[in-house]
């Protein structure tokens, strides 16, 4: 498995339901490909380059990870169809094994 590392944002609310819906999505996906999660880091709430639908600011959160290739197609996939992230970027890592 390589090492991978997520980074995406959810358009910040009153609450946090859906920061802990993409949360959920992304642990239950990788977990369901056999991949395994180094590391979630909340980055809290930042300020955007550029307003995104509306949003000037949003809640990052970075996940560390390894996974198998064909398993990062499909957590990027689930991710494009999940409502509550906004935008994201997977990179592979390759100052890890």
């Amino acid at each position: 498995m390589k090492a991978y590392e997520l980074l995406y944002f959810v358009v910040p609310t009153a609450d946090d339901k859906p920061k802990k819906i993409a949360q959920e999505r992304v642990e239950s996906t990788i977990k369901k490909l056999k991949g395994k999660i180094d590391n979630i880091e909340d980055q809290g709430r930042k300020a955007l380059a550029y307003e995104v639908d509306g949003a000037t600011d949003g809640d990052y959160m970075l996940v560390d990870f390894h996974c198998d290739p064909a398993g990062v197609a499909e957590l990027n996939r689930v991710l494009r169809l999940t409502v509550e992230v906004q935008r994201h970027m997977i990179v592979a890592r390759t100052d890890r094994d």
